[in-house]
């Protein structure tokens, strides 16, 4: 019986399964997750390749793990995976044909890893591959065929290992007839020599051999015929003297890139042959750290006609004289980056006057320099991390052509209007990290083609009325980290071309805000706004007079987060008014404990909504009712107790969730369901309940389609308290769900054995079926006579529709009960109430010597009168005696009769009353119930006519 009622159970569960069948699926990886078809692997403490990655992902990201040995059946079914990134592991062998299944594989990344020899076929299959970088190993020994497979490798890094000669580097690149990009920087290489490397052309574009202890360098072959970038400087703390043997200069002839960092060789003539070897090529040169007689060696490098770019990093250059560069007529772009520099002549620079760039960073420049007065031709100028702590009118005067002005990070406290009066064409200008309180009139003057002004992290408290007025063009402005705590009226006017403020970090508060519609009324083409970490707190949801934002129709990003207040707060009912093209908005973190349901009713457009880290424990699923085309969702960290919303949410659209750190404990399926777009959810650190409410989350998590759960494998049991702590993905929700294949199997089976046991019952037994069937009618007649000794109850039980309960009470029960005498038994008066129906109607029935039935079109079309008759119909059967009375009180067509009527027919009991309504007929209808009501005899002596019609 119990396997029964169990099978019985599972069948009923498997049936409403059926009407609504759950569709969407997920996946979740335990040591990964998945960013743009990437397998991000990263920072997970692995010690071997993990095998749950998907084999449809284009790129696998497994750095900065504990990977130790890598073999072939790591990497079998990827076959889409362009990118393997193995970097910052601890591998120390690699064995053949670990990456030959890997046949789309174009970058592969093994630096900073313990390998120390490359064995023959390590890299087979990879012919495909495009880029390897396998730089800071341990790497000495090289098997001649350990590369033969990358004959289509255009980058090799090759860093920080421990080669040593030309020929080992010979091995690498044999088999590289595509190879442009060379790096062996920081190996032991002591000679390199043309002659050992290769006896053919290479396509090498870029060789550096930089950080090696080179004695010779030396190009006797043409190998590097296409050489257009060449490093061979020192380490910094070297002692090698290097010699230099390119006799042909035709071999090096396109190179127009060279970096001789700190090389070391002997007498500056020596460094002058190594320079005119590319006297009618080099354009960059680069020469950081320098120990010669700088000004020989500037003018040296100068006086080779083509060179335009100077990189003078690092060099001791405290005060630089007028003669520095004076052969540098044609140089375009100078660097002097970190050289200590306190004073520059005036005339330092005026032999450059093709001069473009500038750069002056990490000096100590206590001014600008007056020398750059005499560069009309600069475009950029760079004197970040100096020492400067006011400028001059006249520090720019003659740049008329200066486009980037760099000022960070110097000690500057005030600006005035002339200071920036003679740069029309700027376009950007860096002011960030010093130490300015005040603005003045400094962008008062027109500075017509001003794109990015940067005022962060300065002390500025107050915006005046119309400081920026003379910048129309300008498109970005950050005044981020200051103490800004007042925005006058008009003081963003003349801003009207402005896409980007950032107003972070200062001290804007409630009081601010709600005067700040008029100070946002300039900005109409806005469209990005930062006010995070600030002040900003709301007591309660009723609406604003003035909504902040009403003039930012074209505004697409609000931040608000992170707002450093007391207490809790709320946002206004109409605090978004007038962003009508909003897309995102970032309310992360700013204590909010309620969010009115109209808040987003003004932000039909929104594409992404972040509520993290607040303390709202439910959202009304009205609140996305105005935003259907939201794809991105935050709710981390604010204490929801449940998901349940999103099920009447209509996230439709929904492509990221993020529900971290809340104190929900089941995911529905009718939640999963609510989100058909859905790619990626990251719900960690939830109190689940490991028991079948959580069964249908399981089994999605479990199946790997469309969704990503992120870090599932990690989840825990925190319910009940024998589960705690325990895999989440460990419970067993067989119980929870249906068996399909069982069901069907157990239900083929039964039918199949009842029909076999059918036959052979027949085909054996079916004469002693027949006398046992006769003598179970015997025993049932015996017992139902017995039965008939009990007196009845009633004379007769009425059964009739409530809508012909008048002709019952006005006309039968007064004939029948108060002059005839008998006693009737009615549903309305004499059911036990409490009892169920059915149970009262059998009683009744079989409580009374008769059933009276009162037959109208409505009696055929209850289901309880339909009842009643069959019960009725089931004792006339039973106990073969006319116990059933018809009374017909409207004539009614023999095919409207159902079946339950039809069967006095078969029963040979044709006839019935028909309720003549008034004349003489009425006393002949109640004779005739009366002789009814009267007979006692069996079915075959009392058959009655009790009235003319039969059916036929």
């Amino acid at each position: 019986m119990g396997h029964q009622k169990s099978l019985l159970k599972h069948l009923i569960i498997f049936l409403l399964f059926t009407t609504d069948c759950f569709v969407v699926q997920g996946f979740t990886l335990r040591n990964c997750r998945i960013s743009l078809n990437v397998a991000i692997c990263s920072q997970s403490q692995l010690d071997k390749v993990p095998t749950d990655i998907p084999r449809t992902v284009n790129g696998i990201d497994l750095s900065n793990n504990k990977i130790l040995k890598l073999q072939e059946a790591n990497f079998t079914d990827f076959p889409y995976v362009t990118k393997l990134d193995l970097k910052w592991n601890k591998i120390t062998k690699l064995s053949k044909g670990t990456f030959s299944r890997l046949i789309s594989l174009n970058t592969l990344n093994l630096n900073n890893n313990d390998l120390e020899k490359l064995d023959d076929g390590v890299f087979d299959g990879l012919s495909n591959l495009t880029e390897l970088r396998i730089s800071t190993n341990r790497i000495k020994t090289v098997v001649p065929d350990a590369f033969r497979s990358l004959t289509n490798l255009e980058t090799l890094v090759f860093s920080s290992n421990q080669l040593r000669t030309s020929e080992q580097i010979g091995l690498i690149i044999k088999h590289m007839p595509h190879l442009t990009q060379l790096d062996l920087h920081h190996n032991h290489i002591k000679t390199f020599n043309s002659t050992a490397l290769t006896n053919k052309p290479t396509g090498i574009r870029l060789l550096d051999v930089s950080g090696n202890p080179i004695k010779l360098f030396q190009i006797t072959t043409n190998v590097f015929p296409n050489l257009t970038n060449l490093n061979v400087g020192n380490p910094p703390t070297t002692t090698v003297t290097m010699t230099w043997d390119v006799p042909d200069k035709a071999m090096l002839a396109k190179v127009d890139k060279l970096d001789v960092s700190r090389v070391t060789m002997g007498p500056s003539a020596k460094m002058w042959d190594l320079l005119s070897t590319f006297n009618t090529s080099l354009v960059t040169l680069k020469m950081h750290a320098m120990h010669y007689n700088f000004t020989t060696l500037i003018n040296k490098s100068c006086s080779i006609p083509t060179v335009s770019t100077l990189k003078l990093g690092q060099n001791n250059l405290s005060n630089i004289g007028s003669s520095l560069f004076e052969m540098c007529t044609n140089v375009t772009e100078i660097y002097l980056i970190k050289c200590e520099i306190k004073q520059i002549a005036d005339e330092s620079f005026r032999p450059v006057l093709r001069l473009r760039t500038l750069d002056l960073t990490r000096n100590k420049l206590k001014t600008v320099p007056s020398a750059i007065r005499n560069l009309l031709s600069l475009n950029k100028l760079d004197l970040s991390n100096n020492l400067i702590e006011r400028l001059g009118c006249n520090d720019f005067a003659n740049l008329t052509k200066l486009q980037h002005l760099h000022l960070p990070w110097n000690k500057i406290t005030t600006l005035r209007a002339c200071m920036f009066q003679h740069l029309p064409k700027l376009q950007l200008l860096e002011l960030k990290g010093n130490s300015l309180s005040k603005i003045n009139d400094a962008f008062t003057t027109r500075l017509p083609n001003l794109k990015i002004l940067s005022l962060n992290q300065n002390v500025l408290k107050t915006l005046e009325n119309g400081i920026f007025r003379g910048l129309p063009s300008l498109q970005n402005l950050s005044l981020s980290q200051n103490q800004i705590s007042k925005l006058e009226k008009g003081c963003f006017s003349g801003l009207g071309n402005l896409l980007e403020l950032q107003l972070e970090g200062n001290q804007i508060d409630k009081d601010t805000v709600d005067k700040i519609f008029e100070t946002f009324q300039d900005l109409v083409n806005l469209q990005s706004l930062t006010i995070a970490n600030n002040r900003i707190a709301y007591p309660s949801l009723t609406p604003m007079k003035h909504p902040p934002f009403m003039n930012l129709s074209k505004l697409t990003y609000l931040n608000l987060q992170s707002q450093h207040k007391r207490g809790k707060s709320m946002l206004p009912s109409n605090f978004l008014q007038g962003l009508t093209n909003l897309s995102t908005l970032i309310f992360r973190n700013m204590q909010l404990t309620g969010i009115s349901e109209e808040l987003l009713i003004h932000t039909p457009n929104l594409d992404s909504l972040d509520l993290n880290a607040n303390d709202l424990m439910e959202i009304s699923p009205n609140l996305f009712s105005p935003i259907p085309n939201v794809t991105e969702l935050r709710i981390s960290n604010i204490n929801l107790r449940s998901l349940d919303f999103l099920t009447e949410a209509n996230l439709t659209k929904l492509d990221f969730l993020q529900a971290r750190k809340n104190a929900f404990s089941v995911i529905s399926e009718e939640i999963i369901n609510s989100m058909p777009s859905l790619t990626y959810i990251d719900l960690e650190f939830n109190s689940f309940t490991c028991d079948c409410d959580n069964a249908a989350f399981i089994e999605w998590i479990r199946k790997s389609n469309q969704t990503q759960v992120f870090n599932a494998s990690y989840f825990k049991c925190y319910y009940p308290p024998h589960q705690k702590n325990k895999k989440f993905l460990d419970l067993d929700v067989q119980s929870c769900t249906i068996d399909i294949g069982f069901i069907c199997f157990t239900s083929t089976t039964c039918v199949n054995l009842l029909f076999l046991v059918a036959s052979l019952t027949y085909h054996f037994m079916r004469f002693h079926l027949a006398y046992t069937y006769y003598i179970f009618l015997a025993w049932l007649y015996d017992r139902k006579n017995q039965s008939r000794q009990v007196p009845s109850q009633y004379d007769a039980f009425v059964s009739y529709n409530v809508h012909d309960e008048a002709w019952v009470f006005r006309e039968l029960v007064p004939c029948l009960e108060q002059q005839q005498g008998w006693k009737l038994c009615l549903h309305h008066r004499d059911f036990e109430p409490g009892r169920p129906i059915v149970d009262n109607i059998t009683d009744a029935i079989y409580g009374s010597r008769k059933t009276l039935c009162v037959i109208s079109r409505r009696y055929l079309q209850s289901e309880w009168c339909s009842r009643e008759m069959q019960v009725a119909s089931f004792r006339l059967f039973d106990e073969s005696k006319d116990v059933l009375i018809l009374v017909f009180l409207e004539d009614i067509p023999t095919c409207h009769l159902s079946p339950y009527y039809r069967m006095r027919r078969v029963l040979k009991r044709q006839t019935y009353l028909s309720w003549p309504g008034t004349g003489p007929e009425v006393h002949v209808f109640w004779e005739k119930l009366r002789q009814a009501l009267t007979t006692t005899k069996s079915a075959a002596e009392e058959r009655l006519l009790l009235t003319v019609t039969d059916e036929q």
